[in-house]
C-alpha cells in the first residue's frame, strides 16, 4: 500500500531505533565487523522502500530490518546476509534491478538477492497461483547459495508473526503452506526454534479455538508444572554440582501444536497427554575430546537418582540427526509417579540444536560448509535429483518433498559395515534407490540381517542390508505402495511414466495401423467410440491399454466403428450418458462455471443449497467445525475442515482456490464418528446405546467395540446436525463411569 508522503517523527524513529538494535546484535556475534556495508545496505533499502507502507500500516523498511535482524540473532548469520535480507525485497518491489544491486554491494550479495526475488510474491500477494512452483524455484536455488533458503526462512517467519493484519482467507493460505512446507524445511536444515514458532502461529490461526483452549490448560497446569520442575530437579543440581560441571538446566513446556498434534494423532485428551514437561541440561565441555563421554556420564549420573524408561532412551550423540542435531534424550520416573524427559547437550550441541546449519560453520574452524560431507549434504543431494525430474503435478512434487522433509531417521548398516541414515518407515526397496538407481529397479528382495526378506518389508534401526538383484526385474506400478522415501518413488514415477509414454508410442501404432487396414481416417470421434466401448477415459490412456496389449483390436472395434450411418447413432446414443457422467463427478450435480465463484467472498452454507457443495470424506465436516472451501477448475467446491491434512496439502499448493465458509445450516444431518476407550464390564454396551439412541435421540450407523484384557475400544458411528450435538453426545459418553477416553475420531 503505497503513501506518497513521508513517515511521522516517531516512525522514522522507530525505523532508527530497529536499525541500532540490529547493529547492536552484530557487534555482539563472533563475525568479522562489517558494520559500514550493513548501513550502506540499511541505507539503500530505505530509500529504495521511501513512503511505503505493509498491510498493517507501518512503514515497509520495518519488515527486511526484522528479516535481519532474525538473520542476525535467530539463525547467526554475517553480514553478507544481513545485507541480503534488507535488500531482499528492493528487486521485487521497487525500481532497482539486480545489476543496481551487484554494482553497489558485489556479486555474491546480487546472487543471493536475485535467488530471494525469484521466489517472491506468493506470500502476500496473487501474483504465484501455485505455491508448488514457488516452492520448487525455492529449492532450486539451494544449489547456488543455502543462504538464500535460510533467509527465506527468516522471512516466512517474519510474515507469520504480523499476520494479523491480513484477511482470514490469506491466513489459512499462509498458515497452511506455512504447516506444510516452511516448517518441515526449517526442521530439516536444524532450525528447531524457528520451526517450532513457524508450527505455533500456523496453528494459532487455523485453530484460534484450539490453540486458545490449550494455552488456557497450561495456564492453570503451570504451578504444578513449576513445583514438579523444583522437585524432580533438585537431587539432580546437587549431583552435577557435586561433579563440578559448568551447566545450565532448565524447563521446557511441550508447545500447544505439539499437545494438539498429539491429542489428535493418539485420540487423547489434554489431560492424557503426560510428558507435557521435560528439562533440558546443556554443559560446557572440558575440552572438545571429552563432550561425548561428559554426555555419558551424566545420563549415567541421572539413572543413579531416578529409574530410566528402557524404549525411550535416544541417543543422537554418536548418531547425529540429518540435520545436524545431536543430544542424549532419556525418559526417568520422578518420585511423584511421572515420566519427565531429559535432554542432555553441549554447548555446541544447543547452538546446532537452535540455529542449525549456520551454526555448523561456526564450529568448522575457518573451513567452508561445502568441504563438509555431513547427513545435510546427502539431503541436499537428493532434492536436487528430484528437482532434475520434471514432475507431472504440482501437488505430486509437494507430497514427494513432504516424503523427505519430516521424518525420524533409523541407522542402517551395509554388508561391509558402513553407516547409512533412512528416514523412519523405510523399506529394503527405498534402500535399495540410496545405493543407486539399478539396484532399486532390479531389486527381488535383500538379506536382513542374513535372513531373507521381501521388497516391502520395514527395516529397523540397526539392521545390516544387503541388497539382492536380478535383471529380469522390473519396475511395477504397485511399488509405490510400500515405497516411502522422496527418492524411491520419485525414481519409480519417472521410470513408470517412461515405460508409458513407450507404450503410448506402441499403441499409437498399432491404433493406426488397424484404421489402415480397415480403410478408416483417425479423428477424435472414432477414439471418443473405442474408450466409450472400454470405459477408459482419454485418448492417451487407450493408447497405454493398447501398448501393453490390455486392448486387442478386433470385431467389436471394427462393427463399433463402421456402424451404421458412420456411427452416429451410437454416438447419439452413448452422448446421452456421457452427458450423464459429467454430472455423476460433481454427485449429479451440473458444475459450476469457475466465473460463478468468488473467492474473495465469504461462502455461507445453508440448509437449502447445502446439496450444491461436497463435503469431503476425508475430514467428515459438521456445521460448527472451522472449515473452508476449495473451488476447482470447474468452479466445484469442496468443503474440508481446517485441519484436515488433504486440506493441509492443497492450502501448500492451490492457496488462492480458498474461500472462507460460515455455517448457517440447521436441519440436515452429517456424519460423525466418536472414538472411545475403557474398562471392560458387563452392561457397558446398553448404557452406550441408552445414552445415543433414548437420550440423545440420534441415529447409530455403525458401532464396533473390541475387549481385550480386561479393556474395549470401539467407535461409533452417528448422523448428527451439528457440532454441538455431537459435543452432547461426548458429554453423555462421559458420564459412564468405566469409559475413559471419548474422541471424535479424526479421518
Amino acid at each position: 500500500m503505497s503513501d506518497d508522503s513521508l513517515f511521522s517523527p516517531d516512525e522514522e524513529r522507530q525505523i532508527d531505533e530497529a536499525f541500532q538494535h540490529l547493529i547492536d546484535s552484530y557487534l555482539q556475534t563472533k563475525h568479522r565487523k562489517r558494520v559500514e556495508k550493513i548501513t550502506n545496505a540499511f541505507m539503500f533499502a530505505r530509500q529504495a522502500h521511501k513512503g511505503i507502507r505493509r498491510h498493517s500500516g507501518e512503514p515497509y523498511i520495518m519488515h527486511p530490518l526484522a528479516v535481519a535482524q532474525i538473520v542476525c540473532s535467530e539463525i547467526g548469520l554475517g553480514s553478507t546476509s544481513i545485507c541480503s535480507a534488507l535488500l531482499h525485497d528492493v528487486v521485487e518491489d521497487t525500481d532497482y534491478t539486480t545489476d543496481d544491486i551487484k554494482n553497489v554491494f558485489g556479486p555474491k550479495i546480487a546472487q543471493i538477492v536475485d535467488g530471494l526475488t525469484k521466489i517472491a510474491g506468493g506470500i502476500f500477494g496473487d501474483k504465484a497461483s501455485a505455491q508448488a512452483e514457488n516452492f520448487k524455484k525455492l529449492l532450486l536455488t539451494m544449489s547456488d547459495d543455502i543462504r538464500v533458503i535460510l533467509i527465506k526462512i527468516a522471512d516466512r517467519l517474519h510474515n507469520m508473526r504480523t499476520l494479523d493484519s491480513m484477511l482470514p482467507r490469506k491466513q489459512y493460505k499462509i498458515a497452511g503452506e506455512t504447516l506444510y512446507l516452511y516448517a518441515p524445511l526449517a526442521y530439516r536444515l536444524g532450525l528447531n526454534k524457528i520451526k517450532t514458532e513457524l508450527e505455533d502461529l500456523s496453528f494459532k490461526y487455523e485453530h484460534p479455538e484450539e490453540y486458545k483452549e490449550i494455552l488456557d490448560k497450561l495456564s492453570v497446569l503451570r504451578s504444578e508444572l513449576d513445583r514438579t520442575y523444583e522437585d524432580f530437579t533438585k537431587p539432580i543440581i546437587a549431583k552435577l554440582d557435586s561433579l563440578g560441571l559448568h551447566y545450565n538446566i532448565c524447563g521446557r513446556i511441550k508447545t500447544p501444536y505439539s499437545i494438539w498434534k498429539k491429542m489428535n494423532k493418539n485420540s487423547l485428551t489434554f489431560e492424557e497427554v503426560f510428558d507435557i514437561l521435560a528439562v533440558r541440561i546443556v554443559f560446557e565441555p572440558i575440552s572438545p575430546e571429552h563432550e561425548q563421554s561428559e554426555c555419558f556420564d551424566i545420563y549415567l549420573a541421572l539413572t543413579k537418582i531416578y529409574k530410566s524408561h528402557p524404549d525411550r532412551f535416544r541417543d543422537w550423540v554418536t548418531h547425529p540427526k540429518a540435520n545436524g542435531y545431536q543430544a542424549l534424550h532419556v525418559t526417568l520416573m520422578s518420585n511423584t509417579g511421572q515420566w519427565v524427559e531429559v535432554q542432555i547437550r553441549s554447548t555446541r550441541m544447543d547452538d546446532i540444536a537452535e540455529q542449525g546449519i549456520a551454526a555448523h560453520w561456526k564450529y568448522k574452524d575457518g573451513t567452508t560448509y561445502e568441504e563438509d560431507e555431513t547427513e545435510l549434504d546427502h539431503w541436499l543431494e537428493t532434492i536436487k535429483e528430484i528437482l532434475e525430474d520434471p514432475q507431472p503435478d504440482s501437488m505430486d512434487f509437494l507430497d514427494t518433498i513432504k516424503l523427505n522433509l519430516y521424518s525420524s531417521e533409523i541407522f542402517i548398516f551395509t554388508p561391509k559395515g558402513e553407516l547409512r541414515t533412512m528416514p523412519q518407515g523405510s523399506t529394503v526397496l527405498d534402500f535399495a534407490f540410496t545405493i543407486h538407481t539399478f539396484m532399486g529397479t532390479h531389486c527381488i528382495g535383500a538379506k536382513v540381517n542374513h535372513k531373507l526378506e521381501a521388497v516391502n518389508y520395514e527395516l529397523q534401526s540397526g539392521d545390516q542390508v544387503e541388497i539382492l538383484t536380478s535383471k529380469n526385474q522390473k519396475i511395477i506400478p504397485e511399488w509405490l505402495d510400500f515405497a516411502t522415501t522422496a527418492k524411491a518413488r520419485g525414481k519409480i514415477k519417472q521410470l513408470l511414466r517412461k515405460e508409458e509414454r513407450s507404450n503410448q508410442k506402441f499403441g499409437e501404432a498399432i491404433f493406426h495401423e488397424f484404421l489402415a487396414k480397415e480403410e478408416l481416417e483417425s479423428d477424435s470421434d472414432k477414439i471418443d467410440r473405442i474408450c466409450t466401448l472400454h470405459g477408459i477415459s482419454g485418448r492417451d490412456k487407450l493408447m497405454i491399454a493398447l501398448g501393453q496389449k490390455k486392448i486387442i483390436l478386433g470385431d467389436a472395434e471394427r462393427n463399433i466403428l463402421k456402424g451404421e450411418n458412420g456411427g452416429s447413432w451410437y454416438k447419439r446414443f452413448w452422448s446421452s450418458f456421457s452427458s450423464k457422467d459429467k454430472n455423476s463427478e460433481n454427485g449429479g450435480k451440473p458444475a459450476i462455471t469457475q466465473d460463478r465463484v468468488d473467492v474473495r467472498k465469504t461462502l455461507i452454507i445453508n440448509d437449502l443449497d447445502s446439496h450444491k457443495y461436497t463435503f469431503a470424506a476425508c475430514c467428515h465436516p459438521v456445521p460448527g467445525d472451522s472449515v473452508l472451501g476449495f473451488a476447482d477448475e470447474t468452479g466445484h467446491i469442496t468443503i474440508h475442515k481446517r485441519k484436515c491434512e488433504v486440506a493441509n496439502k492443497m492450502k501448500a499448493g492451490k492457496g488462492n482456490s480458498i474461500l472462507t465458509v460460515e455455517w448457517n445450516i440447521e436441519n440436515s444431518l452429517f456424519p460423525a464418528t466418536i472414538y472411545m476407550k475403557g474398562v471392560d464390564s458387563i452392561g457397558t454396551l446398553a448404557k452406550v446405546t441408552e445414552v445415543i439412541s433414548r437420550k440423545m435421540n440420534v441415529n447409530m450407523n455403525k458401532l464396533v467395540i473390541e475387549s481385550k484384557e480386561g479393556l474395549f475400544e470401539g467407535t461409533i458411528s452417528v448422523m448428527v446436525h451439528s457440532l454441538s450435538d455431537l459435543e452432547n453426545i461426548q458429554k453423555g459418553l462421559k458420564k459412564i463411569s468405566n469409559i475413559t477416553t471419548v474422541v471424535r475420531k479424526e479421518e
